[in-house]
């Protein structure tokens, strides 16, 4: 991640910016500062996704200090949301941001004693079998949860009984062929083919054998969610190159208008 890059300097106040960003269906999102959401980002709103995820993955039900590892943390904003919001203990576990990045970040929240920063790549997690009450992962399991013996190998983590709860970008209705649909053809990057819709989840992890699914959902136009934080990151995301990112992100949530892209959740139980 090129963070070295000279940061450019926000003309909009924190004021407009909170008030851009506050939304009524994300109560506890709106509680954390938006520039300091806005400048620890890494794709869709990570905390909006995580309050959609929580209801149906149970996060008020866990115990006092129950242990949740957060899987692709990125830069522990969903870790220090996780702490803060549930009283739990959280292993932020993630394979680009270096974990003395994330651990000065999670001082600076106040939570270094209830979240830890580690190097994992996902493929290589070195946690013992049954050490976590839940397993959550945030716009990140796409990248390495679609091959069909990944998820076995994941919930030996989690304790009987416990939970895995990811959220991921998605189609609407999985899609056939070899070519992306017409009206996203300008815009489609290759990794777009990790996308898949709810139905697809749910049967590969029921095929897994690992898990009993509780929950796979389409998140009613989520793709709205996503244009408008991608119009905020454009206009007061720090860097440039995340700007431009997210600039790349608000032509493609125009030219599809939740046609096909949007988010799901899965929530499933070990047996």
């Amino acid at each position: 991640m090129p963070d070295d890059i000279t940061p450019r300097t926000s003309q909009t106040s924190n004021e407009d910016l909170t008030r851009r960003l506050t939304q009524a269906r994300y109560p506890r999102s709106n509680s954390y500062d938006a520039r300091w959401v806005v400048e620890n980002q890494m794709g869709p709103n990570a905390l909006w996704l995580l309050e959609w995820l929580a209801p149906a993955l149970g996060l008020d039900t866990l115990r006092p200090c129950a242990r949740v590892l957060d899987l692709g943390c990125g830069r522990a904003m969903t870790s220090v949301f996780l702490a803060r919001e549930y009283d739990v203990q959280v292993t932020a576990a993630d394979l680009w941001v270096k974990p003395d990045e994330n651990a000065k970040r999670i001082a600076e929240a106040g939570f270094a004693d209830r979240v830890l920063p580690v190097h994992a790549e996902a493929h290589d997690l070195p946690f013992a079998e049954a050490s976590f009450d839940a397993i959550v992962s945030i716009d990140a399991y796409q990248y390495f949860g679609t091959n069909d013996l990944y998820l076995p190998t994941l919930t030996r983590l989690l304790k009987p009984g416990g939970k895995i709860g990811i959220v991921v970008p998605a189609v609407r209705e999985e899609l056939t062929g070899d070519e992306p649909p017409e009206h996203l053809k300008p815009f489609w990057d290759p990794g777009f083919w990790a996308f898949h819709s709810a139905d697809w989840w749910r049967r590969q992890w029921t095929r897994s054998g690992a898990i009993e699914v509780e929950t796979a959902e389409w998140q009613p136009d989520g793709w709205k969610d996503w244009l408008l934080w991608s119009e905020v990151c454009a206009a007061e995301s720090p860097y440039p190159w995340m700007a431009d990112m997210a600039r790349d992100s608000v032509d493609l949530m125009h030219a599809d208008e939740g046609r096909t892209l949007g988010f799901v959740r899965l929530v499933g139980r070990r047996k």
